[in-house]
Formats: structure tokens, C-alpha cells, sequence
């Protein structure tokens, strides 16, 4: 069976493709860049540009117009700096031993986050005689990274630290952003003013992607937006200006009738209440659907939870529930609903698509857009559209 026009041409062996709307990534950027004017608008793009594929991503930014990436690692770094050459990379993990002298020489800005970091990048610089490029990460309450109060006071006793650095950037990160109703935001917000002013002379960023919709005193000189960028919605309260980049489909391997009371998958944690049709499609944990989307009703949930929680699909634009376990390969469709000539092997199944958003399908599996975006296995093929 054919794939439909919108997944493109796929070889005859695909189980399953991602698709990636490059222009739309493109779009996105500038409406957010526009949203936040005057102040700039970055791009994190760690953990392969989010599950998409760096490759592909960031020069799609970069034709956009970004000028600054956010990576995690050193590795996801170098890629960055090779695939924008010009641009500012700065890497969120830090400054790990032993690695000090090669970010200089990669042309790579590290987020210093401890007083230890900083005194090592220090010594480095004063060792070879040369100024190197930072940022630094304070902790306005998230404590996870980030330069504690009591540290910004050490470092500002201390200036010389300071000295042989060419510090760019003063950064926090937000705890419960998503949430714009809660106090934490504010708390966060005036303790960043109070760390951020014993350092004028450096740009000032605190939101990612849920703190753009938080206003503009929240955006001071760089938002670096990550999820959003991808079409994500994080905010529970505002839509942000974004639009899908991704969709996922996987194809129906068999369809099956099974008689009540037979159960399904490992564990047979999902029995038929009813005569039932079911479609094992070709996609399982190893393609990025979690086990969390297992679907049981006969142990850990009442017959209400289970027409609540639970993995979901779509077929011809309806969507229907995963059942039984989640397995490394395969997920099973409970299609009775469906008209018998609507599924059958080889049918395309939406897995993220205009009926199942990224937040649609993080909430079924009890978990959030970001790791099913993340998540997404390689074995699908995936197809690059420029959006034209």
C-alpha cells in the first residue's frame, strides 16, 4: 500500500517516517524572533536538535536567521560549529576536566555553572596568555546548574577570576514557566534582577521556551527557545505562535479478530471486554513510543482510567487507543470502532499529525511533548521538506 502524498515517496521496507517541515522550523524562529524584538531570540538545538536531526536543523535556523545555538554537550557542539560556522555555540553542560583548552580552540563558549568552573577556565586562559570566551549560569532557583548566591558573591570578591575571561552572557533558567500562575515565576525573576545587576556590562537571558509568554520583563536581552521551535506548546495558559514541524506514521503489519475475554501482549495486562478487531502496527519503544503509553484494564486501572490514559493513534483522521503492553517492536490498536475496510496491512497510522499532538500524545503515555520528541528512534525513515 502506497503512502499517502503528504509522507512523500518512501522506500517499499519503511515501517515508519518522520517528517520534518524545515520550512515551517524556519517560520517559527522568525515568529518568535519577532514576538521578543529587541531582544535576540536563540535556538537550542541539543540532543539532535531535539530528536529531528541537527543536520537538517541547524542550517534551516541559520538560513532563518539565527545567529546564537544552545547545545548540552561538547560533541553536539562541535557539530553546531560545523554545520554554523559563524554563529555563537554555547554549550549548557559546562565545563567538564580536561577540556578547557579544547573549547578555545573549537571556538566554543562554555556555561560556566560552579566557582570551580570558572577558576579552571580562568587558569587556562592565564596559562596561555589568552583571554577565553564564557558565560555564566546562575541559579535563581531551579537547582539543577548554575552558580549559587553565595558563589556570585565569592566570584565578585575575587575579580581576577574574572579577568582573563570575555564573558558574553549572564543566564538562569526557569523552574515552573509552563505553569504562568505560579509565584515561583516571580520569585525567580526578582532574585535573576538582583545576580544579573552585579554584572552590567553582560547580556541577560532567563527564558526558554515557556518563559517567552511570560512578557517581555522576562525576555531581557536573549530568550533561547528550544521546544517551541519544533511546534511544541508547552504554556498551559497561552498558545504560542508556532506551528507543527514533525509528524510520525507507522504501518499496520496485521489486522486480527480476537473473541472476548482473550488478552492481549505481554503480561496479557489488556483483556477484550467484547469481540474485538486489532492492528499490530510496526512501532514499538525502540521507535521512541513509551512503555508508559501501555494501556491495561484488567490489573493497575479501573475500566474509567483506562478510557483516559493510555498511548493513542490515528487512522483516517480517528483516533483509536493503544492496548496491552508496549513491546521494543510492536503496539496493538484496539480498530472495532473503525469500518472493517479502513484498516488492513500496510495502512498508515498517525502517531503525531494534525489529530495527535505532541502534548495529545506525551499526556497519554503520563509524560510531556518534550521526551516523545526527543525519543524518536531511527529506524523510521525520515524525509526533509524545505516547506515551500
Amino acid at each position: 500500500m502506497s503512502a499517502p502524498p503528504e509522507l512523500g515517496s518512501l522506500p517499499p521496507g519503511a515501517t515508519g517516517v518522520v517528517t520534518v517541515d524545515l520550512g515551517r522550523l524556519g517560520a517559527n524562529w522568525r515568529a518568535l524572533s519577532k514576538l521578543v524584538a529587541p531582544a535576540e531570540c536563540a535556538a537550542v538545538v541539543k540532543a539532535n536538535a531535539y530528536g529531528l536531526g541537527a543536520d537538517a536543523s541547524i542550517p534551516a535556523l541559520a538560513a532563518a536567521g539565527c545567529k546564537t545555538f544552545f547545545v548540552a554537550t561538547f560533541e553536539e557542539a562541535l557539530a553546531a560549529r560545523r554545520l554554523a560556522p559563524s554563529a555563537e555555540v554555547l554549550m549548557l553542560d559546562g565545563l567538564l576536566p580536561e577540556t578547557e583548552g579544547l573549547l578555545a580552540d573549537a571556538n566554543i563558549t562554555p556555561v560556566l555553572s560552579s566557582l570551580d568552573e570558572v577558576r579552571r577556565l580562568s587558569g587556562e586562559a592565564q596559562s596561555t596568555g589568552h583571554r577565553i570566551r564564557a558565560a555564566l549560569h546562575v541559579c535563581s532557583g531551579l537547582n539543577r546548574l548554575g552558580l549559587q548566591t553565595a558563589e556570585v558573591e565569592t566570584l565578585l570578591q575575587t575579580p581576577e577570576l574574572l579577568a582573563s575571561l570575555d564573558l558574553v552572557l549572564v543566564m538562569s533558567h526557569l523552574a515552573s514557566a509552563d505553569n504562568a500562575d505560579d509565584p515561583k515565576n516571580a520569585h525567580q525573576l526578582a532574585l535573576f534582577n538582583t545576580l544579573r545587576a552585579h554584572f552590567p556590562a553582560l547580556r541577560a537571558s532567563l527564558a526558554a521556551s515557556d518563559g517567552v509568554m511570560l512578557g517581555p520583563n522576562f525576555h531581557f536581552d536573549m530568550v533561547r527557545p528550544g521546544y517551541a521551535l519544533y511546534g511544541g506548546q508547552p504554556s498551559r495558559q497561552h498558545r504560542m505562535p508556532v506551528e507543527p514541524v514533525v509528524t510520525v506514521h507507522a504501518r499496520v503489519l496485521q489486522v486480527r479478530d480476537v473473541a472476548a475475554g482473550e488478552s492481549v501482549g505481554y503480561s496479557g495486562i489488556w483483556r477484550a471486554r467484547q469481540p474485538s478487531r486489532l492492528a499490530t502496527i510496526a512501532a514499538g519503544y525502540a521507535d521512541g513510543i513509551p512503555r508508559t503509553a501501555s494501556r491495561p484494564n484488567i490489573a493497575g486501572g479501573t475500566p474509567e482510567d483506562v478510557t483516559q490514559y493510555g498511548g493513542i493513534a490515528a487512522i483516517g483522521g480517528q483516533r483509536v487507543p493503544m492496548i496491552g503492553r508496549v513491546s521494543m517492536d510492536l503496539v496493538v490498536l484496539d480498530v472495532t470502532a473503525l469500518p472493517s475496510d479502513m484498516v488492513q496491512a500496510g495502512t498508515w497510522v498517525e502517531l503525531i499529525g494534525p489529530v495527535i499532538t505532541l502534548e495529545d500524545a506525551g499526556a497519554a503515555a503520563s509524560t510531556i511533548g518534550y521526551e516523545i520528541l526527543t525519543r524518536l528512534g531511527r529506524r523510521f525513515h525520515r524525509v526533509y521538506r524545505d516547506g515551500a
